[in-house]
């Protein structure tokens, strides 16, 4: 019965944690919206440059290095744990000291091999946010390792609310008091310090008000505790830092190639600002993969550690169905009505081509969220991070030969091949390693049938809506009534054609986190099928 309720908590904590994940995904690409309108292509452009570098690190340490301190600590006796938490936490405060002097002390010299030396004030101002990771690393870890996830969950959403908030309201008063746009580039960044400390100050209270030790303290390996902290924190991060790497890639080349091009330097930035759009875009089409990896992958690993190999499989190729299943529709749901979104959310409709080719990038990332974290279930990690590295090469090259051809559409396509790379390579290793089908022929045919209905009905409504139903109301107010209807109706079509064709059966849904109400819709969709046959 204890054992019952011990799984009973545990799960309602996993689900807590999972919806702040959520919560905390939604609201980072959120603010960039009325953010951008506020500074405009310019301002986005200054911001984007720098937020990779405070967010890489930040993710690996607070992220990466929380879950494992939580591992250490489940897998080691009580009297181990005081022991462990202060080499992580020594560690942690180490990395973070050598992360902050190289971004504070070598800001200007990163602003200049990013071609702006007006983004070594940026720099400075983001480096405190790194001082912070250790207490919060050692902290999270703390609490997860004992199934405490109410804590976490709270921490995450605080933190990224005032960060939200306080990245608005600073923008907006810098901004309306007549400040340049680095200045407000500089109150942004201080989102994310402030919004850490209030992350510690709540963690601190939990922490100081549940901390118990053992009265005799352990002697443990240092040099073994260090190993395995940066071996594991590194591969449960990797995939969630890829895409950041990407866009660290792209501060260094895209702007000064735009430039080397031909493009004046005010032009090349707001060119930049413009193909950063595609960021919010693109955490919203993968929030679906983000709760699937958050949620149903690691019962793969457990039912693996079980030997439960049929529930495995079942996990496995549900996780991978549903993920490429919604990753598909977004993609292409945006390439249909891209131009009316760009101008609800952005102001113009500039560069939609290319923010199409980069919304493309979708399906990549949530193949390679589950893929990479399927493999992580069954410890296979060392090959996926040496094709991420791989991938990056690929990205970086991509840059260099695509963009001074296509401009910031080169960027987009060598996105999309570096992860394409890393995908096919996680493809091949991931059948050497478990000879699984995800799914059979029926599934690629009705998801393409139901792709291609969505894209027909949506750009027939699009161009209708448009040039007739709008054409007498603002330009961007009649873009943002096109856009919510097509999104609405393109959804429809969907789903009730995917509902009719039974590729994820009612069972299967019941399975996914808010999947009951597909379930029932698929349900009743299907009975009716059969009464009408009848």
């Amino acid at each position: 019965m204890n054992t019952e309720g011990a799984m009973k908590s545990f799960m309602k904590g996993a689900v807590l944690l999972t919806l702040a994940g959520l919560v905390v995904k939604i609201l980072s690409a959120v603010y960039r919206v009325p953010f951008q309108n506020m500074v405009g292509d310019r301002g986005f452009y200054i911001y984007q440059q720098v937020y990779p570098f405070i967010a890489v690190f930040g993710i690996w340490t607070s992220y990466g290095f929380a879950v494992a301190v939580s591992k250490m600590l489940a897998d080691s006796d009580q009297q181990e744990h005081r022991a462990i938490l202060r080499i992580a936490f020594w560690m942690i405060a180490g990395i973070s000291l050598s992360i902050f002097a190289v971004l504070f002390l070598g800001a200007d010299l990163l602003a200049a091999w990013m071609g702006d030396a007006g983004l070594s004030a940026l720099l400075k101002v983001g480096s405190f946010a790194v001082l912070l990771m250790a207490p919060l690393a050692v902290m999270k870890g703390y609490f997860q390792a004992g199934s405490q996830m109410q804590p976490v969950a709270y921490a995450q959403v605080t933190e990224q609310a005032i960060r939200v908030a306080v990245i608005l309201l600073g923008t907006w008063i810098v901004i309306a008091n007549g400040f340049s746009l680095y200045t407000a580039g500089q109150a942004a960044m201080s989102g994310a310090v402030i919004g850490e400390l209030a992350a510690v100050g709540l963690l601190l209270v939990y922490f100081y008000k549940n901390v118990s030790w053992h009265p005799q303290p352990a002697t443990i390996h240092l040099w073994q505790t260090i190993k395995k902290l940066l071996a594991i924190s590194l591969t449960v991060s990797m995939s969630s830092l890829i895409l950041l790497i990407f866009q660290m890639a792209d501060s260094f080349s895209v702007f000064r190639l735009l430039e080397a091009s031909g493009f004046e330097t005010l032009q090349a930035m707001e060119q930049k600002g413009i193909y950063d759009r595609g960021q919010p875009l693109a955490q919203f089409g993968l929030l679906v993969a983000t709760s699937l990896a958050l949620s149903i992958v690691p019962l793969v690993a457990q039912m693996q550690r079980k030997r439960n190999g049929r529930s495995a499989e079942l996990y496995a190729k549900l996780a991978y169905r549903i993920s490429l299943l919604f990753a598909v529709a977004a993609a292409a749901g945006l390439t249909f009505v891209m131009p009316y979104v760009n101008e609800m959310l952005f102001q113009t409709r500039e560069q939609s081509a290319a923010l199409i080719v980069f919304s493309w990038q979708i399906v990549w990332m949530s193949l390679l969220l589950i893929l990479t974290a399927l493999l992580h279930g069954i410890g296979k990690i060392r090959v996926p991070a040496l094709l991420m590295a791989g991938g990056l090469m690929v990205k970086i090259i991509g840059n260099w030969l695509l963009i001074p051809l296509y401009g910031v559409m080169g960027a987009a396509l060598a996105g999309n091949l570096g992860l394409a790379f890393i995908v096919c390579g996680l493809v091949i290793y991931f059948k050497t390693q478990w000879p699984l089908q995800f799914a059979p022929p029926r599934f690629y045919g009705w998801l393409f049938a139901a792709s291609a209905l969505m894209g027909a009905v949506v750009l027939g409504w699009a161009i209708l809506a448009d040039w007739t139903l709008f054409d007498e109301l603002s330009s961007r107010f009649a873009a943002t009534l096109t856009a919510l209807t097509a999104v609405l109706l393109g959804a429809a079509v969907f789903l009730l054609l995917i509902a009719r064709s039974r590729i994820i059966t009612e069972k299967q849904w019941y399975i996914m986190p808010f999947g009951r109400k597909m379930a029932k819709l698929q349900l009743a969709i299907n009975l009716k099928k059969k009464g009408d046959g009848r």
